[in-house]
């Protein structure tokens, strides 16, 4: 049976959606986008990873470069958990009145400390840095002997990340 026109297309497309992925997890390689061409963009992704991952620099995809893609996509699919830093920095703090995905993020942990802990207020994850979600952290600077300020600076933040990954 002919290799088809499409069936090309489709392991191009394959090849470039592995290629992404590992480009998210090491910036040496460079973003491709999947869709089913092989073109300069392709190669140049290519050549990086052979170059990379200690293969010939031929630009060009034979199966020992095939298996290896494939092998480090699935190790980034598969490896350890990435850490995600969401707190800008250490002079940052978010307070009453802020809003966005920090605060989302800052709402979920308090609401697994109150999970855990019947004096802990409970808080609703919304997105806006409200009464209730400065009572909590409150709370939450208290138990850990911290300055009761209601906001969330690094210290806090590093006080939150420890105990959830102490009771996780």
């Amino acid at each position: 049976m002919p290799y088809t026109e499409e069936q090309k297309k489709e392991h191009i497309r394959e090849l470039r959606t592995m290629l992404y992925g590992i480009s998210l997890c090491n910036s040496r390689i460079p973003y491709v986008l999947p869709y089913g061409s092989y073109d300069s963009e392709t190669r140049m992704a290519v050549e990086a990873f052979q170059r990379e991952y200690g293969l010939p620099v031929t630009g060009d995809t034979d199966s020992a470069t095939w298996n290896r893609i494939a092998s480090v996509y699935r190790n980034c699919l598969d490896g350890a958990p990435a850490a995600y830093h969401a707190f800008p920095s250490r002079s940052f703090s978010t307070a009453e009145g802020d809003s966005g995905e920090l605060v989302y993020i800052i709402q979920a942990m308090l609401g697994k400390a109150a999970e855990w802990y019947d004096n802990m207020p409970k808080v609703s994850v919304c997105g806006e840095f409200n009464d209730s979600t400065a009572a909590a952290v409150r709370t939450f600077q208290g138990f850990c002997g911290l300055d009761k300020s209601g906001c969330v600076d690094c210290a806090t933040w590093n006080m939150l990340v420890h105990f959830l990954e102490a009771k996780g």
